[in-house]
């Protein structure tokens, strides 16, 4: 599995002071039962996916491209993460198209166009 970051990574508080060892723990595909992730949906008929980390040890993920926009201790806090995205991209552009707002910023930030 092949795990990409978004630019403006949106983490738990309880996770900031770890940010960098949950990151590269979930790119070695490491067990963190506490972690949640969000990321961009694989089918573009939805717009984001929650779950835990421990769902990346499944087969399915084995030969997937995962773009993580959110770290979230507990599925709560990661609704709590989809919640304060969603009102950042309706504040910018008007809609709640949280996919195409994110992939917006990262070809900003990153100058290349990539779809998830």
């Amino acid at each position: 599995m092949q795990v990409k970051f978004y630019c403006d990574l949106y983490i738990s508080e309880n996770w900031m002071n770890k940010k960098r060892k949950i990151m590269a723990r979930l790119q070695k595909n490491r067990l963190q039962p506490a972690v949640y992730v969000i990321a961009l949906s694989q089918g573009e008929q939805n717009q984001l996916e929650i779950f835990s980390a421990i769902l990346m040890k499944q087969h399915v993920f084995d030969d997937k491209e995962l773009f993580v926009v959110g770290i979230a201790d507990g599925y709560l806090d990661a609704l709590y993460l989809v919640e304060e995205m969603t009102e950042e991209a309706y504040r910018e552009t008007g809609d709640a198209d949280i996919r195409r707002w994110i992939l917006r910023r990262q070809h900003e930030y990153d100058g290349t166009e990539r779809k998830y």
